[in-house]
């Protein structure tokens, strides 16, 4: 079944009216269980993450500055990431649950993971928060796959509609970690065009899709497509690991590509394809961004559902 990631102490990290607040998430599991999803999923128990698989990413320094702001009663990280008393325990979780998914996937325990967890964490750079970020989430989660778990091969998809640059600078010289990010450009935070391809061994380890506002969903789909085809074909995975943002809706206040809530099926599909080809259906899916709580339980459904379909019918007995 497929592993699903939540615990309410992601609604404790208090942002006020930030767009990045816990209402955004906050009716998901209701509609998963209106759609008949939560009894097809399988909650794990999981803890938060360890200091030493944390410093993979960030510095020492930047995780006890986070952890000071925090019992100091909170304040900012950035101009746009607040740190409010309980931020640093809820970010600590969040990072717990992703490496707890990709370790149950890698060692076989079961092949598709989705995590719904807050605060996201691609923009989150070594040294400091970013973007509504304060740890990267699914870069912690990567390490761990490549430095402890021996993998030699993860490929990174990242949807959101804001690049992924902490993720692309944690692996910017590592050809272990493939990352493939299709992107608004240009649009914050101003990183990711086509002619960053990472350096050093890491070279053409890094494909950015950077596509432009009004493009039409057919041409977003054919991009992305492609680019994925032939990205796989070249890192060869053998665990994916998605970055899936929804602000790409057309009714989302941050920014939006023309998406509607139906076209997270598919696009969940070509990655989940991905998976199934090079890595044995291993795939981890990790929440960003999404900031029209109206439409977010939809399209995290929608997503979801198209993990637990590909579980159930891998399952389903083939006539001989």
């Amino acid at each position: 079944m497929t592993l699903l990631y939540y615990d309410p102490i992601f609604l404790q990290h208090e942002t006020g009216t930030h767009p990045e607040r816990a209402d955004r998430i906050g009716g998901a599991l209701e509609c998963f269980e209106a759609k008949n999803l939560l009894s097809r999923c399988t909650r794990p128990q999981f803890e938060p993450v360890s200091r030493s698989r944390l410093t993979l990413i960030h510095s020492p320094r930047y995780i006890d500055e986070v952890w000071a702001i925090a019992k100091s009663g909170g304040g900012d990280l950035d101009h746009d990431t607040i740190c409010s008393p309980a931020s640093y325990d809820v970010a600590l979780t969040a990072v717990g649950a992703v490496c707890d998914a990709v370790e149950r996937v890698v060692k076989g325990e079961d092949r598709r993971a989705f995590c719904l967890v807050r605060p996201p964490g691609h923009h989150a750079l070594r040294e400091r928060a970013m973007g509504f970020c304060i740890f990267n989430n699914i870069a912690v989660a990567a390490a761990v796959a490549v430095w402890e778990l021996g993998l030699e091969s993860v490929l990174i998809v990242d949807w959101d509609i804001h690049h992924g640059n902490g993720t692309q600078a944690a692996f910017w010289e590592d050809p272990r970690v493939g990352f493939l990010s299709i992107h608004r450009y240009p649009f914050y935070p101003g990183t990711g065009a086509a002619d960053e391809i990472g350096e050093g061994a890491g070279r053409g380890y890094t494909k950015n899709i950077p596509v432009s506002y009004g493009i039409s969903r057919r041409e977003y789909f054919a991009a992305l497509e492609l680019a994925l085809d032939e990205f796989a074909a070249f890192v060869k995975p053998q665990l994916v690991l998605l970055s899936a943002g929804f602000d790409t809706h057309r009714l989302d206040p941050i920014g939006n590509l023309g998406l509607e809530t139906e076209d997270f099926g598919p696009l969940t599909a070509l990655v989940l394809d991905v998976a199934d080809t090079y890595a044995e259906g291993r795939f981890v899916s990790v929440l960003e961004g999404g900031y029209n709580r109206l439409v977010m339980p939809d399209c995290l459904a929608v997503h979801l559902e198209e993990l637990v379909h590909r579980d159930e019918k891998d399952k389903r007995p083939t006539n001989s």
